[in-house]
């Protein structure tokens, strides 16, 4: 295989990421940090929803993006207003929101809109690069401060409902793990399982709940009743 044959395909493995965040200094900050790693192929940086979205526009699918940085606050269209319209325009994209906001309505939305994580602007870089890997490995990244916000919002506003149990007990510990904000690997340690095991409960969680990540299983957990206070 020539040199170029093999940097082509490696290109192609890329997690190819675009950033949509409004403030300069701090989206640069994260262009330079993602610019440093091998797996990550930054593909845009834009300030404003409507930017971006035309960027997409008519682009080759290999320069579509695997997955959105995207800021809550923004100019025009807001995040939460995107997040659909992001997933219209290309539904294989994943979405993290990477926000200053920890409210309640911000986070549950972003959630049941369809986004794969939820990460504050106070996370490290390291833990943004280990977000983007964990969403486009099929998982979910919550900022731990939103993991237990999350719970404990829905514990006090969601309504229980008698509903039969429509996971196994070890679905069940997995699911509040998930909760805690724990990744499959960890929750393979703690329980001493195999993380194949372990990513084979997670997709069956999945499939009874009907939904596509861990935090719309967590809200929805929550919704029917599977967790209580």
């Amino acid at each position: 295989m020539s040199v170029a044959s093999r940097d082509r395909d490696s290109r192609d493995k890329n997690i190819r990421v675009m950033i949509v965040e409004d403030h300069p200094e701090y989206r640069e900050v994260v262009e330079i940090a993602l610019k440093k790693e091998p797996d990550i192929q930054l593909i845009g940086t834009y300030g404003a929803v409507e930017v971006a979205l035309r960027s997409l526009q008519n682009r080759d699918e290999r320069k579509m993006p695997d997955l959105v940085l995207l800021d809550l606050n923004l100019p025009g269209i807001n995040g939460l207003d995107a997040i659909p319209m992001f997933i219209e325009a290309f539904p294989c994209s994943k979405i993290i929101i990477l926000t200053q906001s920890d409210q309640e309505a911000d986070v549950v939305r972003a959630i049941s809109l369809g986004a794969s994580g939820y990460l504050l602007k106070s996370a490290t870089v390291s833990q943004i690069k280990t977000g983007i890997r964990e969403v486009a490995r099929g998982e979910a990244t919550l900022d731990a401060k939103v993991a237990k916000y999350v719970m404990n919002i829905l514990r006090e506003t969601l309504p229980k409902q008698t509903v039969d149990k429509v996971l196994t007990p070890r679905e069940m510990e997995i699911l509040a793990m998930l909760a805690d904000g724990l990744t499959k690997k960890e929750i393979a340690k703690d329980l001493g399982l195999s993380n194949s095991t372990v990513s084979t409960h997670v997709v069956h969680i999945f499939e009874k709940l009907k939904v596509q990540n861990a935090p719309a299983a967590i809200a929805k957990a929550f919704r029917i009743g599977l967790f209580r206070a």
